[in-house]
């Protein structure tokens, strides 16, 4: 499993339709079988500030996601939307384990 946070600060005018696109990017990751989460969060003080969690099966789904269509469109439309370039950590999950994450390690 692999958590992956993506901060991204959006232009001032450019907030409304980042968060349009990247719901849209974020309800068609989901129904990849590699992502067992993927969450678009903003944060409550500087509304153009937005952490992507995406929460992967295995440490190949990412790239199987950036793969998708519906990724490419994503990272071209919002390309001129953001204020600086995005940036990602990458975390091990601690807790819960991966039964708490809705799948079994055999389903990898």
């Amino acid at each position: 499993m692999l958590v992956v946070h993506v901060f991204v600060h959006v232009k001032p005018d450019q907030v409304e339709a980042f968060q349009e696109v990247t719901i849209e990017n974020a309800r068609n990751s989901v129904q990849e079988p590699g992502i067992a989460r993927f969450d678009v969060i903003q944060q409550q003080d500087d509304p153009r500030r937005f952490v992507l969690v995406e929460v992967y099966r295995t440490p190949d789904d990412p790239g199987r996601h950036k793969e998708t269509a519906h990724y490419r469109k994503w990272r071209d439309t919002v390309a001129d939307m953001m204020a600086e370039p995005r940036s990602s950590i990458k975390y091990g999950n601690v807790f819960p384990d991966e039964q708490g994450w809705g799948f079994a390690s055999d389903e990898r």
